[in-house]
């Protein structure tokens, strides 16, 4: 993995690169340290991630997704909703997640984008007008994003939405022949008031897993479930998910770290720890928000935010080891924060660690009150497997 930063104009933007066989995968993240309103840092951060792109000679519409972290969705929605309208080249069809998780450093809004640079091929995009998806179709496979998932059928119970979303997102998978069970690999759900309908969230995504056999005797899906907000004060579960049609089962890993971590089921809940999935050129590894936890499931380093750090990443080193790879494998990271005074020890510790990380340090509480910080990473390894098609 390579590691870039640049500075262009108030805008920072971090950057890591994979590259084999002419295609390369590309994560940014870009911040605004201007004192502008909420559309003068958009228009900043769009403006300097489009000149990055064209100045490193990438082809206009190889965005693929993006996703905006903001301190303000109500009052900011107009503008975030046209986002997809913005004539940049860049961005065309790209997909589009956005969330209430207000970015540290009294940032009104915060940037992911992650862009592949095929030299052999364009990238093609593919966005059906009824659903919020983009499907990317490469050689043998089709890369389905689905963002901004959520419901209106009235109920503001946690766990009707929850059902509503998966629902929602295994019907579109259906309609494709492909399945939630086969080809998710993974999902963010996004809690309003985490502490008070997280166990909605739980139950229900439970109880629909198993109407499809996935149980602790299958598998469930990595994924990360934290504090974020729509605009709208009525939607409590947003979600957003990555799946891949055209893969086999073969290709698919569900990591474990007995030795640091247990099973979630052990305390109830229905999620991976971490997937990997093989292409016949790269490894991709998607590791679920992770916290201070002990092989028993217990909250570990109560109350001291700098050893839950700690202990965050011994227990994401040791998934990633399960995947054959390495912190030097991480393209990039999102690490969410219970309390704002926390952030200039996070800061502090991911400077001295992982400063070429890309990552985004966001207000979002996690799960149980008790985990100060959550982790969630994705990595990218080289591989060779001639059973499989390249990525």
């Amino acid at each position: 993995m390579e590691y870039f930063n640049a500075v262009l104009e108030n805008v920072k933007i971090d950057v890591s690169a994979f590259s084999k066989n002419n295609v390369g995968e590309i994560h940014l993240f870009a911040t605004s340290d201007s004192r502008k309103h909420f559309d003068g840092q958009l228009e900043d951060i769009l403006q300097a991630l489009a000149r990055y792109l064209r100045e490193n000679s990438i082809p206009a519409g190889s965005v693929v997704f993006t996703r905006y972290f903001v301190s303000d969705y109500a009052n900011h929605a107009e503008v975030l909703n046209a986002v997809e309208s913005y004539s940049r080249a860049e961005f065309k069809g790209c997909a589009v997640s956005i969330v209430q998780q207000p970015p540290m450093g009294n940032r009104k809004i915060a940037v992911w984008a992650y862009v592949i640079n095929d030299r052999n091929r364009e990238v093609y995009k593919a966005k059906p007008v009824s659903s919020s998806e983009l499907i990317l179709r490469r050689g043998d496979y089709e890369h389905i994003w689905s963002t901004q998932l959520v419901t209106d059928n009235g109920s503001t119970k946690s766990s009707d939405q929850t059902n509503a979303v998966f629902a929602r997102l295994n019907h579109n998978l259906k309609q494709k022949g492909y399945s939630l069970k086969d080809n998710c690999i993974r999902t963010w759900l996004f809690v309003r008031d985490i502490d008070l309908n997280y166990p909605g969230v739980v139950e229900a995504r439970k109880n629909f897993f198993e109407k499809f056999n996935m149980t602790k005797d299958t598998h469930f899906i990595a994924s990360t479930g934290i504090e974020g907000r729509h605009a709208h004060p009525g939607i409590n579960v947003l979600m957003d998910a990555y799946s891949v049609g055209g893969v086999s089962r073969d290709q698919i890993r569900f990591l474990e770290a007995r030795e640091y971590l247990n099973p979630t089921y052990e305390y109830g809940v229905t999620f991976e720890r971490g997937t990997s999935l093989d292409f016949g050129d790269r490894r991709h590894i998607y590791i679920s928000g992770t916290a201070s936890i002990d092989h028993r499931g217990e909250v570990v380093h109560r109350k001291d935010v700098s050893r839950q750090i700690e202990r965050t990443f011994t227990n994401i080193s040791a998934l990633l080891a399960d995947a054959g790879a390495t912190m030097e494998d991480v393209a990039q990271m999102i690490v969410y924060l219970r309390d704002p005074a926390d952030t200039e020890t996070v800061d502090a510790y991911l400077e001295n660690n992982y400063r070429n990380i890309p990552k985004i340090v966001v207000l979002a509480p996690v799960c149980r009150p008790e985990w100060l910080v959550e982790i969630e990473c994705i990595a990218i390894k080289e591989s060779v497997n001639a059973a499989y098609a390249d990525f």
